[in-house]
């Protein structure tokens, strides 16, 4: 593993107050489980289907229906787990939490408070190079997902698509430990990225895949650490919270206005109100939307259709024999098997995708270089062109080519760029490329010694320049290589400059 030192949380200071303030966050993440089926029910989770066609008896909540528990989601919230190094509670149960909403026809969500199906757990968040820090996990619990009320359709009523009801989730608890906004964006990119390693959930925020609850509140210095020691909520001041996040940037820009508005309360010496608000992004702040809920509102109580969820310590462990290898594991073996930089590392396994793809040009090859050419090259024109790396028209194969021909001599860097732009817009095998175009580089040196002895002969007061201050010898080169059309061995080139001019 990597030697990583893992900091105390660094808490932001607010500036321009009377006195200094310090963040205190927590998150709840609501990560849909990766399934084709929803929890309860065979319904199809398949996103953008037409309102209202996805939805079964049991989602609908018709009479009589009773709800049958899919083992696959419960599997994909253990591997979460397991993937999360927390504790896996092989017997958890089912709540019902009562209100009522048109978009949820039960009248009570599915959910689990009691008995969770996962217990304490860890993400190390990345904050810097050589540099992580823990934010504790304190529980995750499967629930089913309420509908979604339309109210843009039409100027006098409202419409209710039931597609997503019913639908997995995962609500991910974190412990109040993050203590800034940035470090919030930073906790939820590495909570998305073992997700997606994983395989249990997508992380698409832009269709509702991910969304988070962001807990903020603010205290004076020194009350965190006294929060830590004593185990009391009351050291860290009123919290609120910011509903249904989808945007990394969003939710720091709620952060930050959200705790300079309580500072400015609390400085005026007014109080904090527990309460759920909404940021509106256009007005850049957050806004009331209704007084926190305790769990003593929703009038829990076990759901009397489903008995206790019992596992098999063989079936857990089997699930966690299966896992994939994870980001920082693999970040690791990169900086140790290929040599590169953590930076380089960290960039190579930000998505699985682009991991796979960087080890099949890497294989039998030197780490660094296609290291560079899949980063520099590859990754520049993906993002220029707004295209993922699962869609990128130069394969593992056709990429390993071109560092191929660089190793051999047969192509200098500078072709090899050239080569790059037209197998990707273009497609080919490199090789062939080369051959059919003329572009080989020219390795002959008696060719290359014959041109720079014309050039020389062309520019003797360039020469007496040179023997006089030798970084002028790189126009001779400049001149070469121009000559050839950039196709003469840089390297050769060099050397019979300098022998030519006695340098």
């Amino acid at each position: 593993m990597l030697d990583l030192a893992y900091e105390p949380p660094k808490p932001k200071v607010i500036s321009g107050a009377r006195h200094d303030w310090e963040l205190v966050i927590g998150m709840e993440v609501h990560a849909q489980v990766a399934s084709k089926a929803k929890l309860f029910s065979g319904a199809s989770t398949a996103f953008g289907a037409e309102p209202n066609s996805n939805v079964s008896f049991v989602d609908a909540a018709m009479p009589g229906m009773l709800p049958v528990i899919n083992e696959f989601c419960i599997e994909q919230a253990v591997r979460t787990g397991l993937g999360l190094k927390a504790r896996i509670n092989l017997v958890s149960a089912f709540d019902r939490k009562n209100y009522f909403y048109p978009d949820l026809p039960q009248g009570y969500q599915i959910s689990q408070l009691y008995h969770p199906l996962v217990g304490e757990g860890e993400v190390l968040v990345d904050m810097a190079p050589g540099v992580a820090r823990r934010v504790r996990i304190e529980r995750i619990h499967v629930e089913q997902d309420a509908g979604k009320s339309i109210h843009d359709m039409d100027p006098a009523m409202s419409f209710v698509d039931l597609n997503r009801t019913g639908v997995a989730l995962m609500e991910i608890v974190s412990r109040p430990d993050i203590r800034g906004p940035e470090e919030a964006a930073a906790y939820l990119t590495k909570l998305r990225q073992i997700m997606r390693y994983l395989g249990t959930c997508e992380g698409n925020m832009q269709s509702g895949n991910l969304r988070a609850d962001v807990n903020v509140s603010v205290c004076r210095p020194g009350a965190y650490e006294k929060f830590i020691e004593t185990g009391d909520p009351g050291h860290l001041g009123t919290r609120c919270e910011i509903k249904n996040m989808n945007s990394m940037r969003f939710i720091q820009q709620a952060i930050d206005y959200e705790a300079r508005r309580q500072i400015a309360l609390l400085e005026e010496g007014g109080e904090v109100v527990q309460e759920t608000r909404l940021y509106d992004p256009d007005r850049g702040e957050t806004r009331s939307m209704r007084s926190k809920e305790e769990a003593h509102d929703y009038r829990y109580f076990p759901d009397p259709d489903l008995l206790p969820l019992e596992l098999e310590q063989d079936w857990v462990d089997a699930i966690a024999d299966s896992l994939p290898e994870l980001p920082d594991a693999k970040k690791a073996r990169f900086v140790a098997d290929y040599g590169l930089t953590e930076y380089d590392a960290g960039v190579l396994t930000a998505e699985v995708a682009a991991a796979d793809y960087f080890e099949q040009v890497a294989d039998g090859r030197d780490g660094k270089q296609a290291a560079n050419w899949v980063i520099n090259e590859l990754f520049g024109r993906l993002k220029k062109d707004e295209r993922e790396i699962t869609e990128s028209p130069v394969s593992p194969a056709q990429l390993g080519g071109i560092i191929d021909l660089i190793a051999s001599g047969d192509i200098s860097g500078k072709i090899a760029k050239e080569l790059f732009e037209i197998v990707y817009a273009e497609g080919g095998d490199p090789a062939e490329i080369v051959e059919a175009r003329g572009m080989r580089q020219v390795t002959d040196t008696g060719a290359i010694e014959a041109e720079v002895d014309r050039i020389i002969a062309e520019n003797p007061a360039q020469v007496e320049k040179a023997r006089a201050n030798p970084k002028v010898a790189g126009w001779f080169v400049g001149q070469v290589m121009k000559a050839t059309g950039g196709k003469a061995n840089p390297k050769a080139v060099n050397d019979i400059v300098a022998a030519k001019l006695g340098l």
